[in-house]
């Protein structure tokens, strides 16, 4: 299958191109107390210079070394910027979501999500993947922030294909104002989810999300099963596969887990139901679990205090919320390859390292927590060449914290430095 390119283009430290442009080509020497490079080898380096030029690593000193355009991080520990697989930047879950729903246009989507692209950069999170957002929204975003025009991540934004009256449609509302909202790549039958692929593919989706199964934040008692038969998700997968596209599959339920794995997608987000022929199929495919305890653990909590929350959200959110942390547990525990996700506009974004604490509380050790948003996540994403660790030729996305990841993961949700693409979007002390 072919994987999907992305340009390492800086990306600016505000909304002034030229400026930032500018301050990218500056050579900068970055000096590093303590330097996690590489995830997958676990070894931290002492006493490092990471030399940045023209928004890649140059090279990685020992010593302090360089002149001129020096970042201090001698205190800090220093690693990969960090990939959230799983966000909505252009919404955030709050009382008011069922009006801005069909009250925002385009354009307002996409100004929200320049606000909520810079404070997930400046976590930390340096790539995302856009699982759900109006494509017109979230496509000016992926360029804005590609061109150095909007403070943000690297954007890899998806065209969303799922079943009339299912996760993914609209719920809730009068028919005639759903019928006007309803997405085009919507589909019922084999032929016509083949025909929402190529429409989604063709409006500048980079990947594939469809809904195998019913969601916890869709307003219908529909259910937590399988809504999408087996010959739609094999149209779907043998479709956008065939257009160089990966396809990530939302499913809770295990019917529509092991579904979706069977017809080939490459990753499933949530996988709350689970079981060993789900993971007997991750593992035979080499699929990835993208697992967002932290929307889990946000759903869960709202279900008590939030009463703006449907009912139908409600009773799903209770049952499924506590669920999900078990699932990841057995998963990795088998050996199933797993992807930092948060499902953040669920949770707020910005919080995303909120995730990597109930990584560990699924039994991941805090490396592996941490190798799941490098070196697995680039590996999910096909990004390997650019990001996920730090060598000459890799992308300069690094940041840093103060404390230990390895021994305290927390530290990890007070990020103390930023660079994405090069460019400096969060200083210590910011």
């Amino acid at each position: 299958m072919k994987k999907i390119l992305f340009g390492a283009v800086a990306l600016a430290a505000l909304a002034q191109p030229l400026a930032a442009q500018e301050t990218a080509s500056a050579t900068t020497y970055i000096h590093a107390g303590r330097l996690l490079a590489d995830p997958a080898s676990g070894r931290v380096e002492t006493n490092k210079t990471i030399v940045v030029e023209a928004g890649k690593v140059a090279a990685i000193r020992d010593g302090f070394v360089g002149e001129g355009r020096i970042v201090d991080l001698r205190d800090q520990f220093v690693m990969p910027g960090f990939i959230d697989s799983h966000v909505h930047l252009t919404f955030e879950s709050s009382p008011t979501s069922r009006l801005d729903a069909v009250t925002k246009s385009a354009t307002d989507q996409a100004f929200d999500g320049v606000v909520f692209a810079g404070r997930t950069v400046r976590a930390g999170f340096t790539t995302v993947v856009d699982l759900g957002s109006d494509p017109q929204a979230i496509n000016a975003l992926r360029d804005a922030t590609a061109t150095g025009k909007v403070v943000g991540p690297r954007i890899i934004a998806a065209g969303g294909v799922a079943a009339h009256g299912g996760h993914g449609d609209i719920h809730g509302y009068r028919q005639e104002i759903m019928d006007l909202f309803r997405a085009p790549t919507l589909c019922s039958g084999a032929d016509d989810c083949a025909r929402a692929v190529r429409l989604a593919v063709q409006q500048g989706a980079d990947v594939i999300k469809t809904a195998s199964t019913g969601g916890v934040m869709s307003n219908t008692a529909a259910g937590l099963g399988q809504q999408m038969s087996d010959a739609e998700l094999t149209a779907i997968v043998e479709t956008a596969h065939r257009l160089g596209r990966k396809v990530a599959a939302h499913a809770h339920g295990t019917d529509g887990v092991n579904a979706a794995l069977r017809a080939g997608v490459d990753s499933v987000e949530h996988g709350t139901y689970l079981d060993e022929e789900s993971i007997r199929l991750f593992k035979a495919n080499g699929s990835y679990l993208v697992p967002t305890l932290l929307a889990g653990d946000t759903v869960a909590r709202q279900a008590e205090t939030a009463d703006w929350m449907p009912a139908p959200v409600r009773a799903k959110a209770r049952t499924v919320g506590p669920l999900m942390i078990d699932a990841t547990r057995r998963a990795h525990r088998a050996g199933v390859r797993i992807a930092f996700g948060t499902d953040s506009a669920v949770s707020a974004h910005g919080e995303n390292a909120r995730e990597f604490a109930l990584m560990v509380k699924a039994w991941l050790t805090p490396l592996d927590a941490i190798r799941s948003a490098t070196t697995w996540g680039a590996a999910h994403t096909g990004l390997e060449k650019e990001v996920g660790t730090l060598a000459a030729g890799k992308t300069a996305d690094i940041v840093a914290v103060k404390g230990d990841p390895l021994a305290d993961i927390s530290v990890l949700e007070n990020m103390g430095f930023v660079m994405a693409r090069g460019v400096v979007v969060r200083a210590s002390g910011d």
